[in-house]
Protein backbone atom coordinates (compact mmCIF):
# COMPACT_ATOMS: atom_id res chain seq x y z
CA UNK A 1 0.00 0.00 0.00
CA UNK A 2 1.61 3.20 -1.07
CA UNK A 3 0.32 6.57 1.07
CA UNK A 4 1.21 9.98 0.04
CA UNK A 5 1.56 13.38 2.50
CA UNK A 6 1.50 16.75 0.56
CA UNK A 7 1.41 20.33 2.22
CA UNK A 8 1.05 23.43 -0.14
CA UNK A 9 -1.84 26.51 -0.79
CA UNK A 10 0.24 28.95 1.21
CA UNK A 11 3.92 28.71 -0.02
CA UNK A 12 6.66 25.40 -1.36
CA UNK A 13 4.77 22.82 -2.02
CA UNK A 14 5.78 19.34 -1.41
CA UNK A 15 4.96 15.97 -2.31
CA UNK A 16 6.24 12.70 -0.19
CA UNK A 17 5.67 9.10 -1.05
CA UNK A 18 5.73 5.98 1.36
CA UNK A 19 5.18 2.49 1.36
CA UNK A 20 3.12 1.22 4.23
CA UNK A 21 3.62 -3.08 4.52
CA UNK A 22 1.90 -4.07 7.95
CA UNK A 23 3.17 -1.43 11.00
CA UNK A 24 6.37 -1.03 9.19
CA UNK A 25 6.80 2.84 6.93
CA UNK A 26 9.20 3.31 4.20
CA UNK A 27 9.52 6.46 3.15
CA UNK A 28 10.52 6.44 -1.13
CA UNK A 29 10.30 9.67 -2.44
CA UNK A 30 9.87 13.31 -0.92
CA UNK A 31 10.15 16.90 -3.31
CA UNK A 32 9.32 20.18 -3.94
CA UNK A 33 6.79 21.44 -6.46
CA UNK A 34 9.02 24.31 -7.38
CA UNK A 35 11.41 22.54 -8.97
CA UNK A 36 9.25 20.70 -11.20
CA UNK A 37 6.88 24.75 -12.07
CA UNK A 38 10.70 26.74 -11.80
CA UNK A 39 8.63 29.14 -9.70
CA UNK A 40 10.59 29.53 -6.64
CA UNK A 41 8.49 28.85 -3.35
CA UNK A 42 5.34 27.62 -5.72
CA UNK A 43 2.55 26.99 -3.22
CA UNK A 44 0.94 24.66 -6.19
CA UNK A 45 1.29 21.13 -7.34
CA UNK A 46 1.82 20.14 -10.80
CA UNK A 47 1.90 17.56 -13.17
CA UNK A 48 5.63 17.34 -13.11
CA UNK A 49 6.00 16.33 -9.16
CA UNK A 50 2.77 13.76 -9.56
CA UNK A 51 4.26 12.20 -12.49
CA UNK A 52 7.92 11.79 -10.81
CA UNK A 53 5.62 10.60 -7.54
CA UNK A 54 4.18 7.47 -9.64
CA UNK A 55 7.39 6.25 -10.40
CA UNK A 56 7.65 5.13 -6.77
CA UNK A 57 4.03 4.57 -6.22
CA UNK A 58 0.68 3.12 -7.19
CA UNK A 59 -1.97 4.98 -7.20
CA UNK A 60 -2.44 6.32 -3.50
CA UNK A 61 -4.62 4.61 -0.60
CA UNK A 62 -4.25 6.94 1.71
CA UNK A 63 -3.70 10.96 1.60
CA UNK A 64 -2.52 13.33 4.40
CA UNK A 65 -2.45 16.88 4.33
CA UNK A 66 -0.36 18.83 7.24
CA UNK A 67 -2.39 21.43 8.59
CA UNK A 68 -6.22 21.77 9.39
CA UNK A 69 -7.97 24.44 6.56
CA UNK A 70 -10.96 24.93 8.82
CA UNK A 71 -9.12 25.76 11.88
CA UNK A 72 -6.75 27.82 10.08
CA UNK A 73 -9.60 29.70 8.83
CA UNK A 74 -10.78 31.15 11.98
CA UNK A 75 -7.62 32.46 12.72
CA UNK A 76 -7.59 33.94 9.19
CA UNK A 77 -11.36 36.00 10.11
CA UNK A 78 -9.85 36.71 13.56
CA UNK A 79 -6.65 38.46 11.58
CA UNK A 80 -8.92 40.11 8.94
CA UNK A 81 -7.50 38.26 5.91
CA UNK A 82 -10.90 38.00 4.55
CA UNK A 83 -9.74 36.99 1.06
CA UNK A 84 -8.47 33.94 2.08
CA UNK A 85 -12.03 32.65 3.90
CA UNK A 86 -12.82 31.63 0.46
CA UNK A 87 -9.52 29.40 -0.25
CA UNK A 88 -10.55 25.88 -2.28
CA UNK A 89 -10.42 23.10 0.21
CA UNK A 90 -7.50 21.01 0.00
CA UNK A 91 -9.36 17.94 -0.60
CA UNK A 92 -11.32 19.12 -3.91
CA UNK A 93 -7.76 21.05 -4.73
CA UNK A 94 -5.69 17.74 -4.84
CA UNK A 95 -8.96 16.24 -6.98
CA UNK A 96 -7.74 19.00 -9.58
CA UNK A 97 -3.96 17.99 -10.18
CA UNK A 98 -4.56 14.35 -9.46
CA UNK A 99 -7.56 11.54 -9.80
CA UNK A 100 -8.49 9.31 -8.38
CA UNK A 101 -8.38 10.76 -5.03
CA UNK A 102 -8.57 9.03 -2.14
CA UNK A 103 -10.17 10.96 1.11
CA UNK A 104 -7.79 13.06 3.00
CA UNK A 105 -7.31 13.36 6.27
CA UNK A 106 -5.58 16.63 8.00
CA UNK A 107 -3.10 16.53 10.82
CA UNK A 108 -2.62 20.04 12.77
CA UNK A 109 0.74 22.11 11.28
CA UNK A 110 2.61 21.78 14.18
CA UNK A 111 2.24 18.12 14.72
CA UNK A 112 3.11 17.75 11.45
CA UNK A 113 6.21 19.64 12.04
CA UNK A 114 7.09 17.60 15.33
CA UNK A 115 6.60 14.36 13.75
CA UNK A 116 8.58 14.78 10.44
CA UNK A 117 11.50 15.81 12.95
CA UNK A 118 10.86 13.43 15.92
CA UNK A 119 9.85 10.31 13.33
CA UNK A 120 12.88 10.59 11.67
CA UNK A 121 15.43 10.94 13.81
CA UNK A 122 17.08 8.00 15.78
CA UNK A 123 16.01 9.05 19.21
CA UNK A 124 13.56 7.40 21.59
CA UNK A 125 13.10 9.63 23.89
CA UNK A 126 13.38 13.24 23.20
CA UNK A 127 12.25 16.84 23.57
CA UNK A 128 10.89 18.77 20.35
CA UNK A 129 10.90 22.29 19.60
CA UNK A 130 8.92 23.73 17.18
CA UNK A 131 9.45 27.55 16.05
CA UNK A 132 7.53 28.74 12.86
CA UNK A 133 5.64 32.03 11.48
CA UNK A 134 2.35 30.42 12.43
CA UNK A 135 0.31 27.47 11.65
CA UNK A 136 -3.38 27.10 12.16
CA UNK A 137 -2.96 29.22 15.38
CA UNK A 138 0.34 28.21 16.89
CA UNK A 139 3.49 29.86 16.32
CA UNK A 140 5.35 27.98 18.60
CA UNK A 141 5.05 24.64 20.40
CA UNK A 142 7.48 22.47 22.89
CA UNK A 143 6.71 18.49 22.72
CA UNK A 144 7.99 15.66 24.30
CA UNK A 145 8.63 12.21 22.76
CA UNK A 146 9.04 8.82 24.43
CA UNK A 147 8.94 5.76 22.41
CA UNK A 148 6.04 6.14 19.58
CA UNK A 149 3.94 8.65 21.93
CA UNK A 150 4.57 12.49 21.53
CA UNK A 151 2.66 14.50 23.62
CA UNK A 152 2.12 18.23 23.32
CA UNK A 153 3.57 19.94 26.86
CA UNK A 154 3.37 24.00 25.30
CA UNK A 155 1.89 26.38 22.56
CA UNK A 156 1.53 29.84 22.08
CA UNK A 157 -0.90 31.08 19.65
CA UNK A 158 -0.97 34.02 17.29
CA UNK A 159 -0.43 36.90 17.22
CA UNK A 160 2.91 36.16 19.12
CA UNK A 161 5.42 34.89 16.66
CA UNK A 162 8.82 34.78 16.77
CA UNK A 163 8.95 33.50 12.94
CA UNK A 164 6.52 36.56 12.13
CA UNK A 165 8.79 38.95 13.71
CA UNK A 166 12.16 37.45 11.84
CA UNK A 167 9.98 38.04 8.39
CA UNK A 168 8.79 41.77 9.67
CA UNK A 169 12.31 42.35 9.95
CA UNK A 170 12.96 40.82 7.06
CA UNK A 171 10.75 43.22 4.67
CA UNK A 172 11.96 46.28 6.91
CA UNK A 173 15.29 46.16 5.81
CA UNK A 174 14.05 46.10 1.86
CA UNK A 175 14.09 41.80 1.54
CA UNK A 176 11.45 39.27 0.83
CA UNK A 177 9.47 38.24 3.78
CA UNK A 178 8.77 34.37 3.86
CA UNK A 179 12.01 33.79 1.38
CA UNK A 180 14.84 36.08 2.17
CA UNK A 181 15.52 35.24 6.16
CA UNK A 182 18.37 33.88 5.04
CA UNK A 183 20.16 36.94 3.69
CA UNK A 184 19.02 38.75 6.99
CA UNK A 185 20.76 35.90 8.61
CA UNK A 186 24.27 36.51 6.35
CA UNK A 187 24.21 40.20 6.56
CA UNK A 188 23.88 40.00 10.24
CA UNK A 189 27.62 39.35 10.18
CA UNK A 190 28.34 42.04 8.63
CA UNK A 191 26.53 44.47 10.94
CA UNK A 192 27.31 45.74 15.08
CA UNK A 193 24.64 43.90 17.03
CA UNK A 194 25.20 45.92 19.45
CA UNK A 195 23.72 48.56 18.08
CA UNK A 196 20.24 48.54 17.69
CA UNK A 197 19.87 45.07 19.88
CA UNK A 198 18.66 46.93 23.23
CA UNK A 199 16.00 48.96 20.77
CA UNK A 200 14.82 46.16 19.15
CA UNK A 201 14.30 44.82 22.09
CA UNK A 202 12.28 47.22 23.99
CA UNK A 203 10.46 48.37 20.84
CA UNK A 204 9.20 44.66 20.19
CA UNK A 205 9.49 42.37 23.13
CA UNK A 206 7.73 42.47 26.61
CA UNK A 207 10.14 40.98 28.73
CA UNK A 208 10.59 37.59 29.27
CA UNK A 209 8.94 35.61 32.16
CA UNK A 210 9.56 32.11 33.42
CA UNK A 211 7.34 31.19 31.42
CA UNK A 212 8.46 29.85 27.70
CA UNK A 213 6.15 32.67 26.03
CA UNK A 214 7.93 35.04 23.57
CA UNK A 215 5.01 38.40 23.71
CA UNK A 216 5.32 40.99 21.41
CA UNK A 217 3.99 44.28 21.65
CA UNK A 218 2.39 44.56 17.97
CA UNK A 219 1.12 42.44 15.72
CA UNK A 220 3.54 41.77 13.22
CA UNK A 221 1.72 40.10 10.50
CA UNK A 222 1.07 43.71 8.87
CA UNK A 223 4.91 43.86 9.29
CA UNK A 224 6.81 46.96 10.66
CA UNK A 225 8.12 48.92 7.53
CA UNK A 226 7.62 51.72 9.86
CA UNK A 227 9.87 51.36 12.42
CA UNK A 228 12.93 53.30 13.25
CA UNK A 229 12.17 54.89 9.44
CA UNK A 230 15.53 57.08 10.13
CA UNK A 231 17.48 54.03 9.59
CA UNK A 232 18.11 53.85 5.51
CA UNK A 233 20.90 53.83 5.07
CA UNK A 234 22.93 49.85 3.79
CA UNK A 235 24.96 49.76 6.89
CA UNK A 236 21.94 50.63 8.78
CA UNK A 237 20.37 47.82 7.27
CA UNK A 238 23.51 45.77 8.07
CA UNK A 239 23.06 46.66 11.87
CA UNK A 240 19.88 46.14 12.05
CA UNK A 241 19.99 42.54 10.49
CA UNK A 242 22.73 42.12 13.36
CA UNK A 243 20.47 43.27 16.13
CA UNK A 244 17.95 40.68 14.94
CA UNK A 245 20.15 37.93 14.76
CA UNK A 246 21.44 38.58 18.21
CA UNK A 247 18.08 38.75 19.56
CA UNK A 248 16.39 35.72 18.22
CA UNK A 249 19.39 33.96 19.16
CA UNK A 250 18.56 35.62 22.75
CA UNK A 251 15.11 34.03 22.08
CA UNK A 252 16.31 30.83 20.84
CA UNK A 253 18.45 30.13 23.74
CA UNK A 254 15.17 31.33 25.99
CA UNK A 255 13.63 28.51 24.48
CA UNK A 256 15.90 25.99 24.32
CA UNK A 257 16.16 26.35 28.07
CA UNK A 258 12.68 26.51 28.76
CA UNK A 259 12.47 23.36 26.64
CA UNK A 260 15.06 21.48 29.22
CA UNK A 261 13.73 22.44 31.87
CA UNK A 262 10.11 20.83 31.46
CA UNK A 263 11.73 17.38 29.76
CA UNK A 264 13.66 15.25 31.08
CA UNK A 265 15.82 14.47 27.97
CA UNK A 266 19.90 14.37 26.32
CA UNK A 267 17.94 14.78 22.94
CA UNK A 268 16.69 17.76 21.32
CA UNK A 269 14.63 17.54 17.73
CA UNK A 270 14.51 21.21 16.47
CA UNK A 271 11.74 22.05 13.74
CA UNK A 272 9.44 24.82 11.74
CA UNK A 273 10.90 27.20 9.14
CA UNK A 274 12.68 28.87 12.77
CA UNK A 275 15.15 26.05 12.41
CA UNK A 276 16.73 26.84 9.02
CA UNK A 277 18.49 29.76 11.79
CA UNK A 278 21.90 27.74 11.16
CA UNK A 279 23.75 30.25 13.26
CA UNK A 280 21.47 30.26 16.20
CA UNK A 281 20.74 26.25 15.91
CA UNK A 282 24.40 25.88 17.72
CA UNK A 283 23.04 27.01 20.49
CA UNK A 284 21.20 23.77 21.52
CA UNK A 285 24.61 22.15 21.92
CA UNK A 286 25.18 23.94 24.86
CA UNK A 287 22.38 21.97 26.79
CA UNK A 288 21.98 18.90 24.69
CA UNK A 289 24.04 16.14 23.54
CA UNK A 290 22.68 14.96 20.67
CA UNK A 291 20.10 17.40 18.50
CA UNK A 292 18.52 16.28 15.40
CA UNK A 293 17.08 18.75 13.02
CA UNK A 294 15.75 17.07 9.84
CA UNK A 295 17.20 19.01 6.42
CA UNK A 296 13.67 19.91 5.17
CA UNK A 297 12.37 21.28 8.92
CA UNK A 298 10.42 24.06 7.54
CA UNK A 299 6.30 23.39 5.66
CA UNK A 300 7.47 21.42 2.57
CA UNK A 301 8.95 18.96 5.29
CA UNK A 302 5.78 18.85 6.62
CA UNK A 303 4.45 16.57 3.74
CA UNK A 304 6.42 13.87 5.68
CA UNK A 305 5.31 14.94 8.71
CA UNK A 306 1.27 14.63 8.06
CA UNK A 307 2.11 10.91 7.38
CA UNK A 308 4.44 10.13 10.28
CA UNK A 309 1.56 12.61 12.98
CA UNK A 310 -0.86 10.00 11.71
CA UNK A 311 0.84 6.69 12.00
CA UNK A 312 2.76 8.07 14.84
CA UNK A 313 5.43 5.54 13.94
CA UNK A 314 9.63 5.62 13.73
CA UNK A 315 10.57 5.73 9.93
CA UNK A 316 14.12 4.54 8.90
CA UNK A 317 15.62 8.17 7.93
CA UNK A 318 17.19 7.18 4.34
CA UNK A 319 18.84 10.32 3.88
CA UNK A 320 18.25 13.88 2.04
CA UNK A 321 18.40 12.57 -1.37
CA UNK A 322 15.18 12.11 -2.22
CA UNK A 323 13.74 13.89 -5.21
CA UNK A 324 13.61 13.44 -9.08
CA UNK A 325 16.49 11.20 -10.09
CA UNK A 326 19.21 12.11 -12.69
CA UNK A 327 20.30 8.51 -13.69
CA UNK A 328 23.45 6.99 -14.19
CA UNK A 329 26.94 6.90 -12.67
CA UNK A 330 27.92 9.87 -10.30
CA UNK A 331 30.67 12.09 -12.92
CA UNK A 332 33.32 12.21 -10.47
CA UNK A 333 35.66 12.05 -13.36
CA UNK A 334 34.26 15.33 -15.07
CA UNK A 335 34.05 17.28 -11.64
CA UNK A 336 37.85 16.37 -10.93
CA UNK A 337 38.66 17.78 -14.24
CA UNK A 338 37.09 21.18 -14.25
CA UNK A 339 38.09 21.55 -10.53
CA UNK A 340 41.52 21.13 -10.99
CA UNK A 341 41.30 23.43 -14.70
CA UNK A 342 39.14 26.10 -13.43
CA UNK A 343 38.52 25.94 -10.13
CA UNK A 344 34.94 25.85 -10.25
CA UNK A 345 32.31 23.78 -11.69
CA UNK A 346 28.91 22.34 -11.07
CA UNK A 347 27.12 18.66 -11.01
CA UNK A 348 23.77 17.45 -11.19
CA UNK A 349 23.34 13.49 -10.08
CA UNK A 350 21.77 10.95 -8.67
CA UNK A 351 18.02 12.05 -6.53
CA UNK A 352 18.12 15.52 -5.74
CA UNK A 353 17.92 16.71 -2.41
CA UNK A 354 14.76 17.03 -0.18
CA UNK A 355 15.63 20.68 1.40
CA UNK A 356 16.82 24.22 0.49
CA UNK A 357 20.12 22.76 1.55
CA UNK A 358 22.47 21.33 -1.90
CA UNK A 359 24.43 18.83 -0.69
CA UNK A 360 26.35 17.63 -3.49
CA UNK A 361 24.06 15.92 -5.77
CA UNK A 362 22.73 19.40 -7.20
CA UNK A 363 25.94 21.86 -6.65
CA UNK A 364 28.47 24.19 -7.81
CA UNK A 365 31.63 23.04 -6.42
CA UNK A 366 35.01 24.73 -5.90
CA UNK A 367 38.09 24.53 -4.82
CA UNK A 368 37.80 26.53 -1.17
CA UNK A 369 41.45 27.97 -1.19
CA UNK A 370 41.51 30.47 -3.82
CA UNK A 371 41.56 33.77 -3.04
CA UNK A 372 39.18 35.46 -5.76
CA UNK A 373 36.83 32.03 -5.67
CA UNK A 374 34.23 33.68 -3.68
CA UNK A 375 34.12 36.31 -5.92
CA UNK A 376 33.50 34.49 -8.69
CA UNK A 377 30.67 31.98 -7.39
CA UNK A 378 29.23 35.09 -6.46
CA UNK A 379 29.13 36.27 -9.66
CA UNK A 380 27.80 33.33 -11.23
CA UNK A 381 25.14 33.23 -9.05
CA UNK A 382 24.15 36.86 -9.16
CA UNK A 383 23.89 37.28 -5.33
CA UNK A 384 25.21 39.64 -2.92
CA UNK A 385 29.07 40.03 -2.31
CA UNK A 386 28.80 39.43 1.62
CA UNK A 387 26.74 36.11 0.97
CA UNK A 388 29.18 32.94 2.60
CA UNK A 389 29.50 30.09 1.11
CA UNK A 390 29.73 26.27 2.55
CA UNK A 391 32.12 23.75 2.93
CA UNK A 392 31.74 19.89 2.53
CA UNK A 393 34.21 17.85 3.82
CA UNK A 394 35.09 14.20 4.77
CA UNK A 395 33.79 13.16 7.61
CA UNK A 396 36.80 11.80 8.90
CA UNK A 397 38.65 15.42 8.78
CA UNK A 398 35.84 17.44 10.13
CA UNK A 399 37.76 17.92 13.57
CA UNK A 400 40.71 18.82 12.33
CA UNK A 401 39.63 21.62 10.28
CA UNK A 402 36.73 22.86 12.13
CA UNK A 403 36.11 23.55 16.39
CA UNK A 404 34.23 21.68 18.11
CA UNK A 405 31.00 22.75 19.90
CA UNK A 406 31.47 24.02 23.29
CA UNK A 407 34.85 22.37 23.11
CA UNK A 408 33.76 19.37 23.44
CA UNK A 409 30.90 18.05 20.98
CA UNK A 410 32.30 16.62 17.43
CA UNK A 411 31.18 19.12 14.47
CA UNK A 412 29.84 15.81 12.30
CA UNK A 413 26.52 17.71 10.44
CA UNK A 414 25.65 16.70 7.35
CA UNK A 415 22.77 18.37 6.49
CA UNK A 416 24.57 22.08 7.17
CA UNK A 417 22.27 22.91 10.12
CA UNK A 418 24.78 24.65 12.43
CA UNK A 419 27.92 26.47 11.80
CA UNK A 420 31.17 26.42 13.36
CA UNK A 421 34.17 28.56 13.55
CA UNK A 422 37.11 27.19 10.94
CA UNK A 423 40.42 26.77 12.60
CA UNK A 424 42.33 27.98 9.54
CA UNK A 425 40.30 30.49 7.46
CA UNK A 426 43.53 32.00 6.55
CA UNK A 427 43.72 28.79 4.13
CA UNK A 428 40.19 28.44 3.09
CA UNK A 429 39.02 32.12 2.28
CA UNK A 430 36.28 30.93 -0.33
CA UNK A 431 34.38 29.12 2.95
CA UNK A 432 34.33 31.23 5.69
CA UNK A 433 32.32 33.86 6.42
CA UNK A 434 33.24 37.26 8.17
CA UNK A 435 33.61 36.05 11.95
CA UNK A 436 35.44 33.03 10.46
CA UNK A 437 32.37 30.88 11.01
CA UNK A 438 31.47 28.13 8.38
CA UNK A 439 27.75 26.27 7.79
CA UNK A 440 29.63 22.95 7.92
CA UNK A 441 28.12 19.82 5.86
CA UNK A 442 30.08 16.78 6.85
CA UNK A 443 30.32 13.65 4.47
CA UNK A 444 30.14 10.12 5.23
CA UNK A 445 30.15 6.84 2.85
CA UNK A 446 27.48 5.74 4.18
CA UNK A 447 25.12 8.75 3.61
CA UNK A 448 26.60 9.88 0.75
CA UNK A 449 29.12 7.30 -1.08
CA UNK A 450 29.41 9.17 -4.22
CA UNK A 451 29.91 12.90 -2.97
CA UNK A 452 32.67 10.79 -0.69
CA UNK A 453 34.06 9.42 -3.60
CA UNK A 454 34.28 12.92 -4.98
CA UNK A 455 36.15 14.32 -1.94
CA UNK A 456 38.35 11.31 -1.74
CA UNK A 457 39.68 12.23 -5.02
CA UNK A 458 40.04 15.81 -4.59
CA UNK A 459 42.07 14.83 -1.18
CA UNK A 460 44.15 12.68 -3.06
CA UNK A 461 44.45 15.13 -6.14
CA UNK A 462 45.34 18.06 -3.91
CA UNK A 463 45.94 17.43 0.00
CA UNK A 464 42.69 19.18 0.83
CA UNK A 465 39.67 17.20 1.93
CA UNK A 466 36.84 19.45 1.51
CA UNK A 467 35.30 21.41 -1.32
CA UNK A 468 33.13 24.71 -1.42
CA UNK A 469 29.63 23.34 -2.04
CA UNK A 470 26.48 26.05 -2.67
CA UNK A 471 23.47 25.33 -4.60
CA UNK A 472 22.89 24.99 -8.47
CA UNK A 473 20.77 27.97 -8.95
CA UNK A 474 20.88 31.86 -9.66
CA UNK A 475 19.50 34.36 -6.83
CA UNK A 476 15.54 33.72 -7.39
CA UNK A 477 15.57 30.46 -8.67
CA UNK A 478 14.97 26.94 -7.32
CA UNK A 479 17.62 24.59 -7.76
CA UNK A 480 18.21 22.49 -11.08
CA UNK A 481 16.16 19.03 -11.10
CA UNK A 482 16.28 17.56 -14.66
CA UNK A 483 18.85 17.00 -16.85
CA UNK A 484 17.14 19.36 -19.33
CA UNK A 485 17.30 22.04 -16.43
CA UNK A 486 20.89 21.50 -16.10
CA UNK A 487 21.30 21.84 -20.09
CA UNK A 488 19.53 24.89 -19.83
CA UNK A 489 21.62 26.45 -17.60
CA UNK A 490 25.21 25.11 -18.87
CA UNK A 491 23.80 26.85 -21.84
CA UNK A 492 22.01 30.17 -20.16
CA UNK A 493 25.08 30.86 -17.91
CA UNK A 494 28.04 29.12 -19.54
CA UNK A 495 29.12 26.95 -16.87
CA UNK A 496 29.48 23.36 -17.85
CA UNK A 497 27.16 21.09 -15.22
CA UNK A 498 28.74 17.60 -14.93
CA UNK A 499 26.39 15.24 -15.75
CA UNK A 500 25.43 11.04 -15.72
CA UNK A 501 27.11 9.55 -18.84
Amino acid sequence: MHVWGWSGMSHDASLAVFEKQGSELDLLFAAHSERYSRVKNDKHLNTGIILDALNYSDTPSKLYYYEKSRLKKTRQLYAGQFKLLNKEHPQSYFSKVYSPTPRMKSMSHHHSHAAAGYYTSKFRDAAVLCIDSIGEWETLSIWQGNDTKLTKQFSQWYPNSVGIWYSAMTQRIGLKPQEHEYILMGMAAVGDPEKHKARIMEDFLYPFTAEPYIRFKRNLHRGCRDWAPELNTPQDYADIAAGVQAVYEIIFEKLVQSTLSMIDSKNIVIMGGCALNCVANSIANKYYDNVWIMPNPGDAGSSIGAVLAHYKTFVKWPGAYLGHNIEGKYPVACVMSALLEDKITAVAAGRAEFGPRALGHRSILADPRGDDVKDRVNKLKQRESFRPFAPMILEEYADEYFEHYNGTQSVINPYMQMTVKCKRPDLFPAIVHYDNSSRLQTVSKADCPDVYNLLKQWHKHTGCPMLLNTSLNIKGEPLVNTRQDAERWTEQYGVKICLPK
